[in-house]
């Protein structure tokens, strides 16, 4: 016997199936409604949350992991702040007197100036993105006119003909990629980059799959508290026996009147009558404490950034012999981002240097990172001092 074909005839004919009818007809209770499901309640940065860690170079999973998570973007400012500022020495003063004049007054993107604009922007892209790339503009009298910081988006960074040659390409207006014309003016860094590969790794690599635990559980406190913070109220109307008829106008009555004492702006009264009863909507719930696993999480975003904790304002650990440490390990990372910025800053002073017919021949003097170090190197100069003061006692026999 087919049935499939036995309900299809019935359904032509106008029968009704009775195969799956409930055979309980008193619908005494009420039936449970259950709610959407928690999909619609999680974080709005779906970049993060379909993060799949088979992929390169993500430009805007990065962009999203700094504006979702302020201590990410507060880390990479800071790092940006810390690396400091440099001169440039040059054996012909001459030459040093007009290169100073240049870096200081130099055009940076159209709405700056200085060669600090011009690595502050380059550093923070370096960081975020682990590449980064700036543009030489050169003026009609030959001379350098400005410097460009170029998105990532437009310029592609391909192999040419053997590993050594790197071929850069740009998108014009049709949206063609084409070789840029003068390759000797484009500045390009890279950090970490993996081998065989032309781009380099974020600092931010790795931290997508924390975050976004990190973003679930902020997310999931905000609507905790719109839910238990922001009190509901549940008014439940029970007829007695004798009072079926106009339960319907009843509640709805009730519904309205509840709903003027709640919109009203001074304390109103509600006054019904019948068996009425009123309670708030997660009073009984408690909101989970969210410290320690938001503590491990930063902890892990910590120590990816190499930042220490008291720069963040996050105060772990008051000990100072363990902030000194901290200090010492953010140091070491920062002459690291120095040594990078290096190469394309001393491109941009010999290319100068040469196209105002000097010798190109610079030397970069960064400044020490803080005022923590003047300090530790007097402190050293000032041992050494009295280390060979007592030598030359011992020498001489006193």
């Amino acid at each position: 016997m087919n049935l499939f074909k036995i309900g299809s005839d019935n359904i032509r004919k106008g029968k009704k199936l009775k195969w799956f009818k409930n055979k309980n007809k008193s619908n005494s209770g009420g039936l449970a409604v259950q709610t959407a499901g928690g999909e619609g309640y999680n974080h709005p940065f779906s970049c993060i949350r379909n993060y799949s860690p088979i992929g390169c170079f993500e430009k805007n999973l990065y962009r999203s992991l700094r504006e979702s998570i302020p201590v990410i973007d507060a880390a990479i400012y800071k790092i940006v702040r810390l690396v400091g500022n440099f001169t440039v020495q040059c054996p012909d003063k001459k030459a040093e007197c007009k290169l100073k004049d240049f870096l200081e007054n130099v055009r940076v993107n159209g709405i700056s100036c200085g060669i600090d604009n011009f690595t502050s922007q380059y550093l923070e892209q370096l960081l975020t993105y682990g590449t980064a790339i700036g543009e030489i503009v050169l003026g009609q009298d030959g001379n350098i006119a400005a410097l460009y910081n170029s998105s990532l988006d437009n310029v592609e960074l391909c192999c040419g003909e053997n590993p050594f040659d790197i071929l850069i390409t740009a998108t014009d207006e049709t949206g063609t990629r084409l070789p840029v014309r003068y390759p000797e003016l484009i500045l390009c860094s890279a950090i970490m980059p993996e081998p065989g590969k032309l781009y380099g790794t974020s600092i931010l690599k790795g931290l997508p799959f924390v975050s976004d635990i990190l973003l679930k559980i902020i997310n999931a406190i905000g609507t905790n508290w719109d839910r238990v913070g922001n009190v509901r109220f549940a008014v439940t109307y029970k007829p007695s026996e004798g009072d079926r008829g106009g339960t319907k106008e009843k509640a709805m009555l009730i519904a309205s009147e509840w709903s003027k004492a709640m919109k009203s702006k001074e304390p109103r009264d509600f006054v019904s009558v019948g068996d009425v009863s009123i309670r708030a909507i997660g009073a009984d719930n408690q909101i989970p404490d969210s410290e320690v696993p938001v503590r491990q999480i930063l902890e892990q975003i910590v120590a990816k950034l190499s930042i220490p904790p008291f720069l963040l304002g996050l105060t772990w650990s008051t000990t100072e012999r363990m902030s000194s440490q901290q200090a010492d390990i953010l140091t070491s990372e920062l002459e690291y981002y120095r040594r990078v910025l290096n190469e394309s800053i001393r491109k941009i002073c010999r290319t100068f240097l040469r196209l105002n017919g000097f010798h190109d021949r610079c030397e970069i003097v960064w400044d020490n990172i803080n005022l923590q170090d003047e300090v530790e190197l007097a402190r050293a100069r000032l041992y050494n001092a009295q280390a060979e003061e007592i030598e030359k006692r011992i020498e001489k026999g006193e």
